[in-house]
């Protein structure tokens, strides 16, 4: 019977134990305006662009977005991701491209989804700016592996 109370005592302890481990779970409210954003950086990003983080992962998830607001003529450098990524365009229109292909209008309300390790840039078309949401998963700690600038010419083609 000591045995069985000993174990008894020692489970609930352990139970415990975890029961405080475990983060919180309640919902977390980020109010529009909360995050300041960012202008891209040049290393990564040709003409203006701001970046506007929307959420970081929180374990165990790897998920994070942000909207990126591009000026007419502004894109990313050719990057991939270990994951993948999606974007949804929001507002204005837009060019995405994997290396190889044909470079794709977007709009709002579409969806693009780029398979993990794709080499790609998106960006604003010449005449209007654009908006999307993208949304990416990291891989140890990285969730885009960026690459040269996309130059002039092949922006224009």
């Amino acid at each position: 019977m000591r045995t069985l109370i000993a174990t008894a005592v020692a489970i609930a302890a352990v139970v415990s134990a975890a029961a405080q481990a475990e983060p919180p779970r309640n919902i977390v409210v980020t109010h529009n305006g909360e995050q300041p954003s960012t202008e891209g950086p040049a290393q990564y990003f040709t003409g203006s662009a701001r970046i506007g983080l929307l959420f970081d992962a929180k374990a165990p998830s790897r998920v994070t977005a942000a909207s990126v607001t591009f000026e007419p003529g502004a894109r990313t450098a050719w990057h991939s991701h270990p994951l993948g990524q999606h974007l949804i365009v929001t507002t204005g229109m837009g060019w995405v491209q994997q290396e190889g292909g044909e470079k794709q209008q977007i709009k709002p309300g579409d969806v693009i989804w780029t398979p993990p390790g794709v080499k790609h840039w998106h960006g604003a078309t010449a005449a209007n700016g654009m908006t999307h949401i993208a949304v990416q998963e990291a891989l140890d700690g990285k969730s885009v592996n960026w690459m040269e600038h996309v130059s002039d010419e092949q922006y224009r083609r």
